[in-house]
């Protein structure tokens, strides 16, 4: 007779079964909002202003978030139980679009979130398959679920900015950086706000700290569309130099922040693509920090 395998406490059970899709669109609304109110980004939307952007403020930006929360949880129903494959990412896919849809509804046609739909959104689906504090896994999954093609995705998805840009400057943008795992959410990110916990700063400069970590190392299809190699040059370089004067917590690195705010400015151009990848960080972090 073979021997029986021992239950696990209670506790231990938990820690192995995947959020709950309430739960985990929770979280992600959570983390859109948590970046959306970060201040001071160097020009995104933040609690100071608009940035570079004309078509947005904190408000609208806010009423997306709150308007995807059926959409978050919707992805994480789908996924629930399920496993990777072309017919999950196409039901995910058609969710995503019903989001798109709602999030343009809630913000009278401004793009506050469609990126974040599509990263976070996929990290949602990933979720519902995993255990909240398996960050690798989860982002392995919804990686392997965006390897899938989409075979109904409106023709204006091959012509959109992202996708444009990512065929012009030979860059991964957010379709590669899903298909690669998350790299900037699960390694820049979630690395450089650990660091930042561990030399005792404060929360806002921790996730300042992973924004410029994840700026300085992305080729952001935002920044490209708006100001071109120029403009992503200008993100990259300026996000170095506040790291090597200490990050956002000294007087040297925050006076950096300033500087790399007013050049982006100058050039009219926004690290969108940062700033999405910042909030699935931010994601991550809230579901392996679940109680």
């Amino acid at each position: 007779m073979s021997a029986m395998r021992p239950a696990l406490s209670p506790a231990l059970r938990d820690a192995e079964c995947p959020a709950s899709p309430a739960r985990i669109a929770q979280c992600a609304v959570a983390a859109l909002i948590d970046e959306a109110c970060l201040s001071p980004k160097p020009a995104l939307v933040d609690q100071r202003g608009s940035g570079a952007h004309r078509d947005l403020d904190l408000d609208t930006m806010l009423r997306s978030a709150h308007a995807l929360q059926p959409t978050f949880f919707a992805l994480a129903r789908a996924a629930s139980n399920a496993e990777p494959s072309q017919a999950l990412r196409e039901q995910l896919a058609r969710i995503g679009r019903e989001g798109e849809a709602a999030m343009m509804r809630a913000t009278d046609g401004s793009n506050a979130h469609r990126g974040a739909i599509w990263i976070v959104g996929l990290l949602c689906a990933g979720a519902a398959m995993h255990a909240p504090n398996d960050s690798d896994a989860i982002c392995a999954s919804a990686a392997a679920i965006a390897r899938h093609e989409d075979r109904y995705a409106p023709a204006s998805a091959t012509t959109s900015h992202g996708a444009r840009v990512t065929q012009r400057f030979r860059v991964a943008g957010a379709r590669g950086e899903a298909r690669d795992g998350f790299p900037h959410a699960r390694r820049v990110g979630i690395t450089a706000l650990d660091d930042a916990r561990a030399r005792g700063l404060a929360e806002t400069d921790a996730r300042l700290d992973a924004l410029i970590a994840i700026i300085a190392s992305l080729d952001d299809t935002c920044l490209l569309h708006r100001g071109g190699l120029d403009a992503l040059d200008a993100a990259q370089r300026g996000a170095r130099h506040v790291i090597d004067r200490g990050g956002v917590s000294t007087i040297e690195g925050r006076a950096a922040l300033a500087q790399l705010d007013a050049d982006l400015l100058a050039l009219n151009a926004s690290p969108g693509g940062a700033a999405d990848l910042l909030a699935a960080t931010l994601f991550l972090d809230s579901l392996r920090r679940l109680p």
